[in-house]
């Protein structure tokens, strides 16, 4: 499928998905240089963001100035979602279609903090990019930076172009890591509204416990 086919949403600017913004077009222009077409550009866009944002699922704002890829570029860390929103963006700054993917896991591996504030091990609306590369649709998962990985020993996702990205359901020690339950489909923009409900219903005491809280103390903490 050529991507005249494809729908021009997924190659436009949105709120949230600034690919129009100077910031995010300088990083992806950037992390794109030197790639020869669209499949390599959109590896090196991912491994930018997967590593040179880190994640930190403890900022967590829901509005729309929370989830804009320029401010995820300039906090240098994001959860899952901004995370996404920004590789959405990155790869539709160089002509690359993508769009905004959500499913609910059950990830078995999270902080003290998380665990006691949560009191579920699912989490609702995990966030990843799917980039349309050489007519398929391939999903992206950036969320997790390598050293975050290394830390809690766990698989690093990569990205090759070709194949889905997705989380391992084991740690390199065979322990449970991330189960998928149910995926919410697929989206030209974030959908900031059905996200925020959730949250509020699920996760209210969360956002408490965590306002202000540094993530990367609490990892090396448990870590080590």
């Amino acid at each position: 499928m050529s991507n005249k086919l494809i729908d021009p949403r997924f190659l436009q600017p949105t709120p949230t998905i600034e690919s129009d913004h100077p910031l995010v077009r300088e990083f992806a222009e950037a992390n794109a240089a030197g790639a020869d077409d669209p499949v390599a550009q959109a590896v090196q866009l991912y491994y930018a963001v997967r590593d040179g944002i880190r994640y930190d699922p403890y900022q967590v704002d829901l509005t729309v100035d929370g989830f804009k890829a320029s401010k995820t570029l300039r906090a240098g860390r994001g959860w899952c979602v901004p995370k996404a929103i920004l590789l959405a963006a990155c790869c539709r700054a160089v002509g690359i279609p993508a769009r905004l993917g959500f499913a609910d896991v059950r990830n078995h591996l999270t902080t003290e903090r998380m665990r006691q504030a949560m009191k579920t091990d699912v989490f609702a609306w995990h966030g990843y990019t799917a980039v349309f590369l050489d007519g398929r649709w391939l999903k992206a998962t950036p969320a997790f930076n390598i050293e975050l990985c290394e830390k809690f020993r766990l698989r690093p996702l990569a990205f090759n172009g070709r194949e889905d990205s997705i989380y391992h359901p084991f740690d390199l020690d065979g322990n449970r890591h991330m189960e998928y339950l149910q995926f919410r489909g697929e989206f030209a923009d974030t959908p900031i509204e059905d996200i925020a409900q959730t949250f509020r219903e699920m996760y209210t005491p969360l956002l408490a416990a965590t306002d202000g809280v540094d993530f990367d103390k609490d990892v090396e903490r448990e870590t080590g």
